[in-house]
């Protein structure tokens, strides 16, 4: 097979055509694939046709299937997450604030694999933030506050009882199979700069949606430092917005780059079907 590789013209993202990725693929093919995903840090691969085991099969070859400590799993397959709108939904856009999948874990997943299904024809398209550029884009004055920094990640916001995501909103009738529970009060702490151990390259490791705070600041200075943080690595040009097709897997790096969801297709169902992949050290 011979790959094509189409970067997105933004600061990350391409699309890779000349592959299908219903069939295990070769040593030398997979090291292909994962050269120009280190490289573009999100890559989609269009016109494929996936069962939940097909899926699962490509993802095994990047990474053992990690755990989604929040997500119930379809009743195909236990290691395939739904992401699911229904078109009558009134339910919030799930995970609309830019994050690293998973980034409460004491090793967070290398990578994240999605699957588009059911795609509604407008809205709906996927952010993603390059965060090597944003680390590299630091000015002199924000470098100097965040270098040395250890963050302190929570899932509590989200999938704690009374979270974003708990019992009040599981009220609401929304279809994604989410299960809120205390574990998520837990925290775990990373530097807010990380090495990439693949690629060498600093990147922010940093969510509003998961960091509750930083080692030795208290909440007021915290909660200033997130503002500037978050402001900062969304800025316009780190931002790749990604268009999806029914039968496109996109494979992204969430130790690189940051994703958000986005709305604009109410009245439309939407499914996707997803696995996250796990990391060898942080």
């Amino acid at each position: 097979m011979n790959l094509q590789v189409a970067p997105s013209g933004a600061s990350c993202g391409a699309t890779i055509t000349g592959v299908s990725l219903d069939q295990p693929l070769s040593s030398d093919l997979v090291a292909e694939i994962r050269a120009h995903w280190l490289e573009h840090k999100v890559v989609a691969f269009p016109d494929q046709q996936l069962s939940p085991a097909q899926l699962v099969g490509f993802s095994e070859q990047f990474g053992e299937i990690g755990e989604d400590p929040f997500f119930g799993h379809i009743d195909e397959h236990r290691q395939v997450a739904a992401i699911q709108r229904n078109a009558d939904e009134k339910t919030t856009v799930f995970a609309e604030f830019f994050h690293s999948d998973w980034s409460f874990m004491p090793i967070p997943p290398a990578a994240t694999a999605l699957y588009g299904i059911t795609i509604p024809p407008v809205g709906g398209d996927t952010l993603f933030s390059d965060q090597v550029a944003a680390y590299e884009q630091l000015p002199d004055e924000l470098r100097v506050k965040f270098e040395g920094l250890t963050a302190i990640h929570s899932a509590a916001l989200g999938y704690a009882p009374d979270g974003a995501y708990g019992e009040s909103d599981q009220e609401q009738g929304r279809s994604m199979k989410i299960l809120p529970s205390e574990k998520a009060l837990e925290t775990h702490e990373h530097p807010l700069v990380r090495t990439h151990h693949e690629t060498g390259k600093k990147a922010l490791f940093s969510s509003a949606a998961y960091i509750k705070g930083f080692v030795g600041l208290d909440k007021e200075e915290s909660d200033a430092l997130l503002m500037e943080l978050y402001a900062h690595q969304s800025r316009p040009e780190f931002v790749y917005a990604h268009q999806w097709q029914a039968g496109m897997l996109v494979m992204w790096d969430n130790r690189s780059v940051l994703h958000a969801a986005t709305g604009g297709y109410d009245g439309y169902d939407r499914l996707l079907h997803r696995t996250t992949i796990s990391d060898t050290r942080f």
